[in-house]
């Protein structure tokens, strides 16, 4: 008999799950899970096939993979899946308290817009602006990006100004644009002194990291933050921004000018946004002509 731990074995094996999985054939997956060592992936899978015609037993698989889960040093991608697999299935068979239960419990541990999603699922109609009051609260542990991205899909613009003006510069500068810039756009008209420190750090993180390539979008991240700090009356912010620039990277000739050139007042084209450079890429990969 092949040793188990070969590639050989768990090739077949993994071969073999797949076409049970395919045949939808329970009693044989599980057979050959039970030989070869059940993973949550299994159960996962089993708990899948039987949850239209079983749901009980479907989420007795669904426990049994989180607890094999929770005992790997690292939760697998199943792990997730398990947890909302169960969370459905206590709700079809009428336990929604516990369904609401899982569902905090999991955004307790890791607070994001996915997870807050989740939970609203459980939330009782009548009790979603309380539920909804008790998360964001919650959410104040979580990462920078998180609380971004969780503010902002849930129009908490105060939350978002408080959270950005409470952040370190350093913190900001090392947030992705994904996470900056939707902030910065929905911040510019209300609260502009807040969008020029979120466009000034999403400048700065370009140059920094002497990203070249990208110094077309550091100039128009820093022309906002210019635009946004003279609304503000912060023209002294702005002023300090020049310096420290000016002052790091003067050396570098294809940015330095055109930095200079925003100091002095000038106005630069609107460069297409990333979605449509995006999307100016996808027809050209694949020959789309519009017009």
């Amino acid at each position: 008999m092949e040793d188990p731990s070969t590639w050989n074995y768990r090739n077949a094996s993994r071969i073999l799950r797949a076409i049970y999985c395919a045949q939808r054939d329970v009693r044989a997956y599980v057979t050959l899970a039970e030989q070869t060592g059940v993973k949550p992936e299994d159960c996962l899978a089993v708990a899948k096939l039987i949850v239209t015609q079983r749901p009980d037993k479907a989420l007795a698989w669904a426990e049994r993979g989180r607890a094999l889960d929770r005992e790997k040093q690292f939760r697998s991608t199943a792990g997730y899946d398990l947890e909302k697999l169960r969370r459905e299935l206590l709700t079809r068979l009428g336990r929604q308290h516990e369904a609401l239960e899982a569902a905090w419990a999991e955004y307790g541990q890791h607070p994001s817009k996915c997870t807050y999603d989740d939970l609203m699922k459980f939330v009782p109609e009548a009790e979603r602006r309380e539920w909804h009051d008790r998360a964001l609260n919650a959410a104040e542990g979580a990462d920078l990006h998180s609380q971004l991205e969780l503010f902002i899909e849930t129009g908490e613009t105060e939350r978002l100004v408080a959270l950005v003006r409470n952040s370190t510069d350093q913190a900001l500068e090392a947030m992705s644009h994904y996470a900056t810039e939707p902030v910065a756009k929905r911040l510019e008209d209300g609260h502009p002194d807040v969008a020029a420190r979120l466009w000034r750090a999403q400048g700065l993180r370009i140059v920094d990291a002497k990203k070249s390539k990208y110094y077309d979008a550091a100039l128009s991240n820093f022309e906002r933050a210019r635009d946004c700090y003279l609304r503000a009356g912060l023209a002294v912010e702005w002023e300090k921004t020049v310096r420290q620039v000016s002052a790091a990277h003067f050396r570098k000739s294809g940015f330095i000018s055109g930095f200079q050139a925003l100091d002095a007042g000038a106005k630069r084209a609107a460069p297409p946004s990333f979605l449509e450079r995006a999307k100016a890429r996808w027809g050209e990969r694949h020959g789309r002509n519009d017009q």
